[in-house]
């Protein structure tokens, strides 16, 4: 079992998530683990439930839902005696690895009570490892909140304590990001800033660290009219005078924690470089055993040796047997010989940076004491990202542990002409002083006689540049002491026992840095924003930041601006890349040469859907093949394109880097456009059929689009059924895409299919309230359907966007589009456009007050829709006609109303449906002063919206339950629910319900004497409605019926 509150709440038994019945029972189990295996008492347990808010009913339903959580954890395979009952309360029983608090709280205790600073700082980076997120980030819940925001307080502490002991162990350099971090999350914590000055200072950064000083000075001087610390101000005055006592102690090694799930944050660092790109040496990063680590005799290398592996020359001392060397060896093919300690690695570069947990996982693996077996490391990645240089830096700092030598082997499994095996022996065999004439014929037999001369034997081997197993295997030694590093573009899988690193590009900070050491400080901090582009450019590719930065060493006289205008522009940003024998096209190429021809297709066509994370499904309809995941996976096994992630629904997530798609694209330059048309078609099919699927899923269906003309194809149904199991998930996942595969069908002339993929998503972000996204989809589509002449599909968005309007309280935009939409919809016949359109613009009338209007518009949709026989759309406008009749005070008529649009509501089964016409329904309740039946019917539409996560709804609801029990003069119900509302509606950009929310609480406040409150609150009201242009002196203006 598992159970977690610092982060998102988090219950799993058996591998299985537990599935929670709603928020209730979250907010139960919650309660529970803050106090675990203690006794929590039902009054508590009410308190967190509903706040102030209490039913009398309240211990009933806190019993019930302690017995639905108790049914719910049980199914899953906990015992029933997990929560247990006691008089008064109850109690939830979980050891200390079950529960992600008290192995917080234990790491912390056991950091106070290490001597050793270095252990200290492991136990609290465990510590800080436990958390995910803010504590209980997704529990609404105002007594959770307090325990949630002191939970957060411990973790700052925690941090902030590990930090400064690792400052003080010398690793100043590692701990600067995240002081930045914490400094932005606090930013009067005197505390933390004074480590990052020191830290800063420390880097030889002392202007940064006096910026620091100068920003917290100014911002404790204007936000809270105090000075610095005194001690601060020492601090400040020791650095402007350069204080000798500031001197950085010796690094102590890096925090490893040794009982992590994975390695832990020590600082995050990083990159990288040589011919593949380039990074610089860390101090504190120090792989393979340590007690009898040598200094580096190796003089540093010019900069001109920073790409190719050049093999370095033993120094004398090396050319000798030495007592660590092998003994001699009796051979029956070679007579007496005797193995010299080999040290064939080549040169390190100087400007190494970064790769920290690469480096960690080399070195853990390097330091394993008796291993079973040579421990193997395959570095895999794709060209250019730095895998050469980071083994052979990790190589460098482990090789006192390996003191009979170090044998480096380039396969050249990307070059013209790969090495074979047998002949990589025969190198091999020569370097461990074999002569020629004994090295044997066959492969098998120098195999053999390669593991024999390894055996009892400490050595490193390295082996550059793989292709693949079969390449490898014959050049594993068998000799436990011995230890071996690859580097490969391809997932080396068939190698049993091995390691396997995903190197990826550097971390925006480690490819400054890199690119700073290279190009010199100066430079950078004139145009630091040309700096960024430039790297933005190269996508923190390590081989694209090495040739980027040498062009401008090579050119002192040009700016940066120069540079990054010449590689801004895609069509030539490859051909810019290239400098001597580094190029990244020819570094891609290579790996192009070893792939089949269907790949390569695929990897063509992948660079025309543009620069987004993508699933792994669209290269089967890009390649019209039902086999294209298996396609993509030699893609992936070539390091291509990436697996970066797995989404919330479980499904991979796959990305190619910017300029590996560049180069796509230019491979895909070639082929047909009618081919590469086709296939963008195909896949955009597709996006639109899961769209259309995944709408039809979620609550209230009234802004979904009509069908075009648009092709349709599907994926296989169990593919569907898969990704749809949670349509509002799959939409999250996808928000990126969805607004991608609106801008690749105009790009591609495909007006159909973008008005259709627009629209489509549109109910979507109505619940989401993603109003950007929402704007720029149909502005786009719009536009092009526009061009077209595409009446149909401009309608459809015209409305879409008048709706749009609406919730951004822009008014007269909202009238345009409308009428707009309803003279195109008569134009092409379509009835049902133009019932929804009038039925919308209605909605501007009533808001502005023009009821009169209003009405008529709502009467002339309802004929439509009635004549047509749509009777979700009769439903609909029978509870807005329900709405007119209300405000005219025909209370008879509006229940009719209100009556007919109920019925035709539950014979459709739209529960959505129902639910509104219900909150409806509250407000003739209330008006015939029987505040008891309107809340009956409020409670029952709050109970669906949340069930079908509809906040919005559930935000209405809220507003109309405070002005219940206002109506009341019930300050003590009606505020939280009015505060709950106002949040949905601020969190939603709903400025005029927030302002209708605190003008009610703000007048509650007056009625009950609280004047200073109530004048804040109507302050906060009469700002939002001047936003709007709608600031009324004596009145709230009214409220809008967003949701028909």
């Amino acid at each position: 079992m598992k159970f977690g509150l610092l982060g998102p709440l988090h219950a799993q038994i058996a591998e299985r998530a537990v599935q929670l019945n709603g928020p209730r029972q979250a907010k139960v189990l919650a309660a529970l683990l803050i106090d675990a295996n203690s006794t929590v008492s039902l009054e508590r347990l009410v308190a967190v439930m509903w706040d102030a808010d209490a039913p009398a009913t309240a211990v009933r339903q806190v019993q019930d839902a302690v017995s639905g959580l108790r049914r719910n954890l049980t199914a899953c395979g906990a015992p029933r005696s997990l929560i247990s009952t006691h008089r008064g309360g109850y109690a939830i029983h979980v050891a200390r690895d079950q529960l992600d608090l008290l192995e917080f709280d234990h790491e912390r205790h056991l950091a106070g009570q290490q001597v050793a600073p270095r252990e200290a700082a492991v136990a609290l980076r465990r510590a800080l490892a436990c958390w995910r997120g803010s504590a209980l980030m997704d529990i609404s819940s105002r007594v959770l909140e307090i325990d949630a925001a002191r939970l957060n307080e411990r973790r700052a502490a925690t941090h902030k304590q590990c930090l400064a002991i690792e400052l003080d162990l010398g690793r100043h350099r590692e701990v600067i990001d995240e002081l930045a971090d914490l400094l932005r999350e606090h930013p009067y914590d005197e505390d933390v800033a004074q480590h990052l000055i020191v830290a800063l200072y420390r880097c030889r950064r002392q202007g940064e660290a006096l910026q620091v000083y100068e920003r917290l000075r100014r911002t404790l001087a204007d936000e809270l009219g105090v000075d610095p610390t005194p001690s601060l101000q020492a601090l400040h005055r020791r650095i402007l005078t350069g204080d000798p006592a500031l001197t950085p102690p010796d690094p102590a090694p890096a925090p490893a924690p040794d009982r992590a799930p994975e390695p832990l944050p020590a600082p995050d660092r990083m990159p990288d470089a040589t011919a593949d790109g380039v990074a610089a040496p860390t101090a504190d990063r120090t792989p393979g055993p340590r007690a009898d680590r040598a200094p580096d005799p190796t003089p540093a290398p010019t900069p001109g040796s920073a790409h190719g592996p050049a093999t370095e020359r033993p120094a004398d001392s090396d050319r000798h047997p030495s007592h660590t060397s092998a003994p001699q060896h009796q051979d029956t093919m070679t007579g007496p010989v005797m193995v010299l300690p080999v040290r064939q690695l080549p040169l390190d570069v100087p400007d190494f940076v970064g790769r920290a947990d690469a480096l960690d996982e080399i070195a853990g693996l390097l330091d394993e004491s008796a291993p079973k077996r040579a421990p193997v490391a395959v570095v895999v990645g794709g060209p250019g990202v730095g895998k050469s240089c980071l083994v052979t830096h990790a190589a460098r700092l482990a090789r006192g542990g390996f003191p009979d030598g170090q044998l480096y082997l380039n396969l050249a499994a990307t070059s013209d002409e790969p090495r074979d095996p047998g002949l990589m022996l025969a190198e091999a065999l020569r370097a461990l002083s074999i002569a020629g004439s004994a090295i044997p014929n066959s492969l098998v037999e120098r195999a053999a006689l390669y593991r024999s001369l390894l055996v009892d034997r400490r050595m490193l081997v390295v082996l550059d540049d793989a292709g693949h197993a079969d390449q490898v295997v014959p050049l594993l030694p068998g000799a436990d002491g011995c230890a071996v590093l690859i580097t490969s573009r391809a997932l080396l899988t068939q190698l049993p026992g091995a390691r396997h690193i995903d190197l990826d590009v550097l971390r925006r900070a480690e490819a400054r840095e890199l690119f700073t050491g290279i190009v010199g400080r100066d430079r950078v901090e004139r145009e630091p924003g040309e700096a960024d582009a430039i790297l933005d450019c190269c996508g923190n590719l390590p081989l694209a930041i090495r040739i980027a930065s040498g062009k401008l060493t090579g050119r002192p006289a040009w700016s940066l601006r120069v540079l990054r205008e010449r590689i801004e522009d895609e069509s030539r940003r490859l051909a810019e890349l290239r400098i001597g024998d580094l190029s990244v096209r020819a570094s891609v190429e290579l790996s192009l040469r070893l792939l089949p021809a269907d790949a390569v297709r695929a990897l063509s066509l992948l660079g025309l859907l543009g620069a987004y994370t993508l699933p792994g499904w669209v290269v089967g309809p890009l390649l019209d093949r039902p086999d294209g995941e298996e396609v993509l996976d030699i893609l992936v096994d070539a390091s291509l394109v990436r697996l970066v992630a797995t989404d919330a629904l479980g499904e991979p997530r796959y990305r190619l880097h910017d300029l590996i798609r560049t180069c796509a694209v230019e491979i895909a330059a070639p082929l047909a456009t009618a081919d590469k048309r086709d296939a963008i078609v195909r896949v955009l099919s597709v996006w639109l059929d899961l769209v259309r699927r995944g709408t039809d899923r979620l609550p209230g269906g009234l802004l979904a689009a009509p069908r075009g003309t648009a092709p349709r194809r599907s994926l296989p149904d169990t593919v569907v059924e898969r990704l749809m199991a949670d349509a509002f998930g799959w939409f999250d996942v996808e928000r990126d895409n969805l607004l991608g595969t609106v801008k690749l069908a105009v790009d591609w002339g495909l007006d159909e299919l973008a008005w259709e993929l627009a629209a489509g998503t549109a109910t979507y972000y109505d619940h989401r309230c993603l109003y950007q996204d929402w704007q720029h989809g149909h502005r786009l589509a719009l536009d092009a359907a526009e061009a077209a002449g595409n009446a149909t599909g401009a309608s459809v968005l015209l409305r879409g966007l008048g709706q749009l309007h609406i919730y951004q309280d822009e008014y007269d935009r909202a009238t345009r589009a409308l009428e707009a939409s309803i003279e195109l919809c008569r134009d092409t016949g379509d009835k049902r456009g133009e019932a929804l359109s009038l039925a919308t613009l209605s909605t501007v009338s009533r808001v502005q007050g023009r009821d009169a209007e209003a009405l008529d518009r709502v009467e002339e949709a309802l004929a439509i829709a009635v004549g047509e026989g749509d009777r979700h759309i009769e439903a609909q406008l029978s509870c807005s006609m329900g709405v007119m009749r209300l405000m005219q005070g025909e209370l008879d008529e509006a229940e009719s109303w209100f009556t007919g649009a109920l019925r035709l509501a539950r014979d459709l089964d739209d529960e959505h449906r129902v639910a509104v016409v219900l909150r409806r329904f509250s407000r003739l309740h209330d008006r015939r002063a029987d505040p008891d039946e309107a809340l009956h019917c409020l409670r029952q539409a709050l109970a669906t919206f949340e069930k079908l996560a509809d906040e919005r709804c559930a935000g209405y609801t809220l507003l109309e339950v405070g002005r219940v029990y206002a109506g009341q003069d019930d300050r003590n119900r009606a505020t939280p629910a009015l505060e709950r509302a106002a949040a949905l509606f601020h969190r939603h950009g709903d400025r005029q319900d927030e302002a209708t929310c605190w003008q009610l609480i703000g007048d509650l406040e007056a009625a009950a004497g609280i004047h200073d409150l109530a004048r804040q609150h109507r302050e906060r009201a009469a700002r939002l409605w001047q936003t709007i242009g709608e600031m009324n002196d004596t009145a709230a203006p009214p409220a809008r019926p967003s949701s028909p």
